[in-house]
């Protein structure tokens, strides 16, 4: 019977996120997962560059989606599923990145990044672009979790701010405030290595 049901359910592609949410409060498996399906990829690109490194990707992925299935009565547009289940992401990825910076801390995790901006650019980038980017990887591992984000949302994702403070779960004062200290220390970081560069 559960064959002859998967047959007769039309193509998730065919179906709007609100049709499927509708589906989902009233316990259909099927459309979490064509949820699931639909945006776990798009999720898991941007958590994976917020974070800077694959290792908790997945678990952060899964926890978006459970918060949001179970917190599925409580979005008022169901048509912007997409969006709200980014936001959820995007507070699942500021909790890591806390505990993360806890844990290494206290010499519980190694210092390097395996999805660095460095290492995420273009094959084509010199090796000016490279060590530019190295430096910005190490500024962006210093920041606070929110500046972090706030800051990747903005220049990495390309994010218009009034985005970039939903995303964030914030107001648009708050979101300029973070990406303005977050630009502030790079342009101090870089500064001053430039000057040490000049010296030498």
């Amino acid at each position: 019977m559960g064959a002859v049901r998967r047959l007769r359910e039309p193509r998730p592609a065919s179906i709007a996120d609100g049709d499927l949410v509708a589906r989902v409060r009233d316990g259909d498996r099927w459309a979490e997962d064509a949820l699931y399906r639909r945006h776990a990829r798009p999720v898991a690109s941007v958590v994976a560059r917020l974070l800077g490194t694959r290792q908790d990707v997945e678990d952060v992925v899964h926890d978006a989606f459970l918060s949001a299935f179970e917190q599925i009565d409580r979005l008022r547009d169901p048509d912007k599923f997409g969006r709200w289940l980014m936001r959820i992401a995007v507070t699942q990825v500021r909790r890591s990145l806390r505990r993360k910076r806890l844990r290494r801390a206290l010499g519980l995790l190694p210092s390097g990044d395996d999805l660095a901006l460095e290492r995420l650019a273009s094959t084509r980038a010199g090796p000016d672009v490279q060590a530019e980017l190295a430096v910005v990887d190490g500024i962006l591992r210093r920041l606070p979790a929110d500046q972090r984000i706030a800051w990747m949302l903005r220049y990495v994702e390309g994010h218009r701010l009034e985005d970039v403070a939903e995303l964030c779960g914030c107001s648009l004062a708050t979101a300029k405030r973070r990406i303005a200290r977050a630009r502030s220390t790079m342009d101090q970081v870089i500064g001053v290595r430039l000057d040490e560069e000049e010296a030498t």
